[in-house]
């Protein structure tokens, strides 16, 4: 009884019709029970490019101004902008969106210019993209500098090292092509669905579907804490970072 329950589940969400069922593998079956017309997909039209947004994006740097951050502190976002792309100024603390959002599919690009041999570590082009401004992922010059694994660049931050090290050497730009399902929480707190994410990097899975184990913590354990959607974080961490090019779509 329980696999014809199952079986009854996968049939009603394909759509297929009632006197398909039984006849699965039959080879007389009509090929059109199986059929499903509507509803319709939406029509989205890529990109020109490999990268660019599409007509359903949600364009957060136009390329000439950060109109659409501010400061976490409060106030504008005070980050240099100039020839198509911003950079972290020193000082200048972390910026957010002001929109808030959820499940998205985030677009980035990011590079840090040539540095001396002596910046080693996590103080090579260290920044980070904050998913709800709370789940991190790693932005950092890590292809020929040893750090821990779960703080290289691909890394899901002190949660999971990347798959790969799929790095370009500096100063060329890198890209971040994220998928974020936030996490679900039941109405008294407790967590329903913790987040996933799916990352890659120069179009390089990096991240398969993970589980977060909760909000990125630099030290201890991290835990969940029920929450909406909020901002998309960019981290200043004292070190020159250069972006463009950043979208996302809403899942």
């Amino acid at each position: 009884m329980t696999r014809l329950i199952a079986f009854l589940v996968v049939v009603s969400a394909i759509g297929m019709a009632p006197a398909a069922i039984g006849q699965v593998n039959n080879p007389n079956v009509k090929p059109e029970l199986t059929e499903v017309w509507s509803p319709v997909p939406p029509m989205v039209t890529p990109g020109a490019a490999i990268g660019q947004p599409p007509s359903d994006a949600v364009v957060l740097f136009n390329g000439h101004d950060l109109s659409n951050w501010e400061s976490v502190n409060g106030g504008p976002a005070d980050w240099t902008v100039g020839n198509g792309e911003f950079v972290v100024a020193p000082k200048a603390g972390s910026i957010q969106t002001k929109e808030k959002f959820g499940d998205v599919q985030l677009h980035v690009e990011w590079r840090v210019p040539v540095l001396p041999p002596d910046r080693k570590g996590q103080d090579r082009g260290n920044s980070g993209i904050f998913l709800d401004g709370l789940y991190e992922v790693q932005v950092l010059d890590t292809l020929e500098n040893k750090t821990y694994v779960n703080g290289e660049a691909g890394a899901i931050y002190k949660q999971y090292a990347p798959l790969v090290n799929a790095l370009k050497p500096a100063p060329e730009w890198q890209s971040y092509d994220i998928i974020f399902m936030a996490p679900r929480f039941y109405q008294d707190g407790t967590l329903a669905e913790p987040a996933r994410m799916t990352v890659f990097l120069n179009g390089i899975l990096v991240q398969n579907n993970v589980y977060l184990q909760g909000p990125t913590e630099y030290r201890g354990i991290p835990r969940y804490v029920a929450h909406g959607n909020a901002p998309l974080m960019l981290q200043a961490h004292n070190n020159e970072v250069h972006y463009r090019n950043l979208w996302l779509r809403k899942l």
